[in-house]
């Protein structure tokens, strides 16, 4: 290994030499860094050319000090070389662990330092800078053996200059890593690195070559005659001049003149910049060139490539513009490793734009997608409710008719029994039942589609459940008796829970609808028992029977319209597989569930858990959406709104955070039902069809029953002042339509909890 390969060598003293290695085990106990020196090897050093070394590391400074000793007149020198950077300390550490690899415990320890540095901290590198300054400017021992004044100035001058270099260059790197801004990256950088250098303008060069192949090599790029078909196609994009008296070159159309060469090495295989001392004395024989360089006011200067991705995408130039300069091997090392950083940040910038380009795109290929999704919803919602709308008015219209088939063929059965003869009878027999099936049919049709609509809504009244039960059990007695299937009443309702609210049509239709299945998919001698189970706050059906049963990977589908789990059964079993779906909608419209267990070959118990709907037993009309009842419900809220949409959002926020929900259409009566219900909040819409949403809650806050209830209101968007919360008079929140999920569920529990 050359320490000359490393970046700062100058000869020093032997007590300057030792006051180094003094300040850097000095710095390494201040900041807890490892320290490695040729002592602590197991054989001497077998570097032939480095007599000591002391090498500092730590994850935030790390520095390599060494040094060999040259014969000299009066005493010994030193040439040092001093580096930071991580690749040349790892580099080291590599070549020592090669001679001592044998030796466990040391390739060991080198082994352990080798991960450790990295780009050293710009506060560190700054502190260790000034602190090796002083060092080096301290007057040597009055015992030393002085070294000429002028060759230790001259030794601190340049030493100072590289630490400065070594620190501008982890700082410019420390920003590449902290920041993807590239115009800022550029322009610190040619203010500092000129700063540093000490040269008139420093400038940055961006070619424009994307439509030109480039090769490995790349000579051609830095003659006159390439030069000269690249007219227009680069600009000096950053500088920074000395003072105002140096003319700008920043945007010249023709600013690639004053940086051609006839050098014609590689650019790729460059381990320094280029130099040139002088212009004139370079550029002699080519006067139109020498002509422009003079006119720009450029006398020497040093040219680093910018490589990215072995690509040439401009070039980083120091310029002197006034006199020849001699440059020196480590400022021609310094701009061309300013020049590799610079490519670095250059391609993190540009692979940022790309993944922002790309991100961008794919937000608004997102976006569109989202549109269309939405576009495609919005028509199946509608087709689904034209749908809907043409069951209902069709299944009105045939009602009329199958009435009149059904009426006046069990008349014509009661007038003409003596006339008729037994075929006839049949016929008739068969005309009437197929029009009750009929009617049948198109009563669960116009049923399920009014719940699809959100069109049906509960008839609420307390009733009893034993009394339905045992009332729907017995509507079923004579198809069981000609089924010969037995029939069983399992009743587990205390006298105090008997009382129950819900729908008890729709409740007696669920239970009609389950039974007529058990009914006829038992087969004969079979059993087909209803359970009913009442408590507190819930009433449990179960349905139980001795039929085929269900397979199990057939169970999702059991609830599907139209559609029977075997074809097979079609011709065996009357029926359409509309019933099984009403029911569950008709279960869910109460806030209930149902579940279905089966067995092939056993049968089957469908169980159906309906919570306690909250209402009067005079008939009020309410739709309610209730969470899962158990004590930890925090309490009621009625929700008074038009808009089906706005409604199902609120329902399912608030009961999946544990509230029951009462929902109402109108407000007209709301007043009278919220007294009897007895929340503790009303959501409220201002805009109602019915009745003026200012007036409800004015109207709320005089009744001495509901006026300290908490009120939230619902205002459109367009109603709600530019720049100010909405404000309702007499409401204790006010939330913006369309509801944000989230402010809603904080306005209501800031107001309820």
């Amino acid at each position: 290994m050359q320490i000359e390969s490393l970046p700062f060598s100058q000869t020093l003293t032997l007590n300057q030499v030792n006051q180094l290695h003094k300040l850097l085990q000095e710095v390494a106990q201040e900041i807890g860094a490892l320290v490695l020196t040729e002592t602590a090897l197991p054989t001497p050093l077998a570097i032939a050319e480095v007599e000591q070394f002391t090498l500092v590391a730590s994850s935030e400074f790390s520095v390599l000090l060494v040094n060999r000793a040259e014969p000299a007149v009066i005493e010994p020198a030193h040439q040092i070389s001093l580096s930071f950077e991580p690749e040349a300390i790892v580099a080291f550490l590599d070549y020592l662990l090669s001679l001592y690899r044998k030796y466990p415990d040391v390739g060991q320890t080198i082994e352990s330092l080798r991960a450790i540095p990295q780009v050293n901290n710009a506060q560190r590198q700054s502190e260790f800078t000034l602190k090796l300054i002083t060092t080096l400017t301290t007057p040597p021992e009055a015992h030393s053996i002085s070294v000429s004044s002028a060759k230790v100035r001259y030794s601190e001058q340049l030493l100072r200059q590289q630490v400065e270099q070594e620190r501008l260059l982890n700082q410019v790197t420390t920003q590449i890593r902290q920041s993807l801004e590239l115009p800022v990256i550029l322009q610190t950088a040619v203010d500092q690195v000129r700063q540093c250098l000490q040269v008139d303008r420093l400038v940055v060069y961006r070619l424009d070559l994307s439509n030109t192949e480039m090769p490995t090599v790349l000579p051609q790029y830095l003659s006159n005659a390439a030069w000269e078909n690249l007219d227009g196609n680069g600009a000096v994009i950053f500088e920074a001049r000395a003072s105002e008296a140096i003319p700008s070159v920043l945007k010249f159309s023709e600013a690639h003149c004053f940086v051609s060469t006839s050098n014609h090495e590689s650019l790729s295989e460059q381990d320094l910049a280029i130099a040139v001392e002088d212009v004139e004395v370079q550029y002699a024989e080519a006067p139109c060139l020498l002509n422009f360089l003079q006119q720009a006011q450029v006398r020497a200067k040093l040219v680093a490539p910018i490589l990215i991705r072995r690509q040439l995408w401009g070039l980083l130039i120091a310029h002197q513009c006034f006199e020849p300069r001699q440059w020196e091997a480590h400022e021609r090392r310094f701009l061309q490793k300013i020049a590799e950083h610079l490519a670095i940040a250059i391609g993190q910038a540009q692979l940022y734009a790309e993944l922002q380009q790309q991100k961008h795109t794919l937000e608004q290929r997102v976006i569109e997608r989202t549109q269309e999704l939405h576009d495609v919803m919005q028509s199946a919602q509608a087709a689904n409710r034209a749908k809907s709308e043409f069951l209902a008015a069709v299944s009105h219209e045939l009602r009329t008719p199958l009435t009149c088939i059904i009426g006046m063929s069990a008349t014509l059965q009661r007038w003409t029994n003596d006339a008729l003869t037994d075929r006839q009878r049949n016929f008739l027999q068969t005309i009437h039942d197929s029009g009750e099936y009929l009617l049948a049919l198109i009563n669960d049709i116009l049923d399920l589609s009014q719940v699809e609509a959100g069109k049906m809504l509960l008839n609420l009244s307390e009733f009893s459940l034993s009394r339905l039960s045992q009332q729907t059990l017995k509507a079923f007695e004579g198809q069981a008796a000609l089924s010969e299937v037995s029939l069983e009443l399992d009743l587990r309702s205390p006298p105090a829970h008997d009382r129950f609210i819900a729908d008890p049509r729709r409740l007696q239709q669920i239970l009609f609808n389950l039974l007529d299945n058990a009914i006829k998919f038992t087969p004969t001698g079979g059993k087909v028992m209803l359970r009913v189970l009442a408590e507190e706050n819930m009433a449990v059906f179960q349905v139980k029977d001795e039929g085929i049963g269900i397979p199990k990977e057939q169970l999702p589908l059991l609830f599907q319209k139209f559609r029977q789990l075997n074809a097979g059964y079609q011709r065996q079993y009357r029926g359409t597989g509309l019933g099984l779906a009403l029911t569950k909608q008709l279960v869910e419209l109460h806030g209930g569930w149902i579940d279905v267990e089966s067995t092939v070959g056993v049968g089957s118990i469908f169980t159906i858990r309906l919570p306690l709907q909250q209402g009067t037993s005079n008939g009020t009309v309410l739709n309610t959406r209730n969470a899962e009842i158990s004590n930890s419900i925090k309490g009621r809220i009625v929700l008074i709104e038009h808009q089906e949409e706005s409604a199902n959002l609120i329902c399912d926020v608030l009961t999946a955070a544990g509230y029951q929900i009462v929902w109402m259409l109108e407000g007209s009566t709301a007043i009278n039902q919220i007294e009897t219900l007895k929340p503790i909040a009303v959501i409220a819409n201002t805009q109602l069809p019915d009745i003026n949403g200012h007036h409800l809650i004015q109207g709320l806050r005089q009744n001495p029953a509901t006026k300290h209830l908490k009120i939230i209101t619902l205002v459109p968007l367009q109603a709600s002042p530019q720049g100010n919360k909405p404000q309702v008079a007499g409401a204790d929140a006010c939330l913006v339509q369309p509801i944000r999920p989230d402010r809603l569920l904080q306005a209501v529990m800031s107001l309820t909890e």
